[in-house]
């Protein structure tokens, strides 16, 4: 074939990783199966280098992933001894319960637990007999998660087999015991962790009353790790399964733990998975805890003493007023957030949200900015502020303050969109760059920069 063919080009995106080229010369007819100068399909090549990307355009094209090589192996083997859950997320494939035959399902399952039970390091210690210590990186594996990738004599392996084992069991619906996968994700005690994040949300995915009674189980443990699981678990089942047939269990059962957790991080956390479920006794637990030590419980209370469609009691509204002075600016931020729609309480807000955009943190400026813009304040002050922040380093903080005097029709406005800078392609469908364009057609400026 002609190296300026499909494939020989396809070849070339693989190996320069270029995803949207793959995905282009797919369409153009490039044969997905096709194979590089050694007889190795494309999508061993993009395995090879833990190229998720291309390895998923590849596999969405009809690349094959259970073709068998040469040395026995299939593209799906190689992802799975890889040890990147990325590409091997990539790798699998549809309906892979179906695709595959009962043995080759057990056969992959024992690689997986094999590679998990072994270690990366030890594996690749019995593959090439290298002396010394492996050297180990930690390396972002997927779009939030990260893994250690490991390297000695060589060669080179991700150690993410616990969550490819995780995941494969689910995927060929293998219940595996609750215990074994709160173990799996505690080994490396972080929420972005690949095994701890792939046991989250796949425990997440089964949804019987007697998986989630285990998992909950686990908040009475003297382990802290085992508690900080079932809090990210119970937070991400009120994300992504809001309509539980027993939200009123997970209710009483987060009350009656956030009025007995000492662990401050833990106790965040299970109050910001507790606020997002009304529950009569909300007030009062963030009463109970407003003065509390660390300021990330603290930051988590204002959300409490504000429940919709609730009046707030004068002790509620008292300990907001607090809080709005609290040392930590994030704390302040919070509640004002929590308390921005109550008329009484704006011109407290207010003033405190000047002063924390006038601070030197940009996260808590950039924060403060945004409330500012979207604030029912229309006061000179805060317009002033808004404008203040247009001499900002970072466009963030730029971008909503512009927003902020767009929304009010400021005259201001259009020196205030160009210096928020050029946007990227990113922003295109962003709100506060819509309200640019509003703004340009309110004021008979379509064609505006």
């Amino acid at each position: 074939m002609s190296e300026a063919g499909p494939d020989a080009r396809l070849r070339s995106a693989v190996r320069a990783g270029d995803a949207e080229a793959v995905r282009d010369l797919l369409d153009e007819g490039a044969d997905p199966n096709a194979v590089d100068a050694n007889g190795l399909p494309v999508l061993c090549v993009a395995v090879a280098a833990y190229d998720e990307r291309v390895a998923e355009e590849l596999t969405a094209g009809g690349a094959d992933p259970d073709r068998v090589l040469p040395d026995g192996t299939t593209p799906l083997r190689q992802a799975i001894d890889g040890g990147s859950p990325a590409v091997f997320s990539a790798v699998l494939g549809p309906e892979p319960r179906s695709r595959l035959p009962q043995a080759e399902r057990e056969r992959l399952l024992t690689l997986a637990r094999c590679r998990y039970e072994t270690g990366a390091a030890e594996e690749l210690r019995r593959r090439t007999s290298a002396p010394g210590p492996a050297e180990t990186v930690r390396v972002r594996d997927g779009e939030y998660d990260w893994v250690d990738q490991v390297s000695l004599g060589g060669l080179v392996m991700r150690a993410g087999h616990g969550a490819i084992l995780t995941s494969l069991e689910w995927a060929f619906r293998v219940l595996a015991p609750v215990d074994e996968l709160i173990g799996r994700a505690v080994v490396t005690p972080d929420e972005e962790h690949v095994d701890w994040s792939a046991a989250c949300w796949i425990l997440t995915q089964r949804s019987s009353f007697e998986t989630w009674s285990a998992v909950v189980a686990h908040r009475r443990s003297p382990d802290r790790a085992h508690r900080l699981f079932v809090s990210g678990y119970l937070r991400m089942r009120g994300l992504f399964d809001p309509d539980s047939s027993y939200e009123r269990k997970e209710r009483e059962l987060l009350a009656a733990w956030a009025a007995g957790e000492t662990d401050g991080e833990i106790l965040a956390r299970v109050l910001d998975a507790f606020t997002d479920r009304d529950h009569p006794g909300q007030e009062a637990i963030g009463l109970h805890h407003a003065g509390h030590p660390d300021p990330r419980v603290r930051r988590q209370v204002p959300y409490a003493l504000c429940v919709d469609q609730v009046p707030r009691t004068p002790t509620a509204r008292a300990a907001l007023l607090t809080l709005m002075h609290d040392p930590d600016a994030e704390v302040r931020l919070s509640a004002c957030a929590a308390g921005i729609r109550d008329g009484d309480l704006l011109p407290e807000i207010t003033r405190a949200l000047l002063s924390v955009a006038e601070a030197p943190d940009t996260g808590p400026r950039a924060t403060a900015a945004a409330a500012l813009a979207g604030s029912p304040d229309r006061t000179p002050a805060v317009a002033d502020a808004l404008a203040a922040l247009l001499g900002d380093e970072d466009q963030l903080v730029r971008l909503e303050a512009a927003y902020g005097l767009a929304l009010r029709d400021d005259p201001r406005t259009a020196q205030a969109i160009e210096r928020v800078g050029p946007l990227g392609a990113d922003f295109e469908h962003d709100h506060r760059a819509d309200e640019f364009w509003r703004w340009r057609r309110r004021n008979g400026n379509s064609t505006g920069g």
